[in-house]
């Protein structure tokens, strides 16, 4: 993993942060403090191309739909097919959460 050049108390402090939020509400005041508007913005622009991909749109719908140059959809193409699964992951589990969410 590339990350693995980036591990320590830092990182492990960061990722823990994340973890222990508990709403949504949560999560948008920590990335509010802690992230950009624009930093932000493309973290969730690449996860909206991956759940894209995941379904068969195709480069040119995604760019339409998402402002995502060719290249962000490459990357996210490449990680999809080679990288850590962490996009299926996530994926998969905000999927079978959305059906809860409706119910409540």
């Amino acid at each position: 993993m590339q990350i693995d050049k980036l591990r320590g108390r830092e990182l492990d402090q960061l990722f823990e942060s994340i973890l222990s939020l508990e709403t949504l509400e949560e999560c948008y005041q920590f990335f509010d403090d802690l992230c950009t508007v624009n930093e932000i913005q493309s973290l969730s622009q690449r996860l909206e191309v991956a759940r894209m991909l995941r379904e068969g749109n195709t480069y040119h719908t995604i760019e339409k739909q998402t402002g995502a140059s060719t290249a962000t959809i490459s990357r996210v193409k490449r990680c999809l097919n080679y990288g850590n699964d962490a996009y299926e992951l996530a994926l998969e589990r905000i999927k079978k959460e959305e059906p809860l969410k409706e119910e409540e």
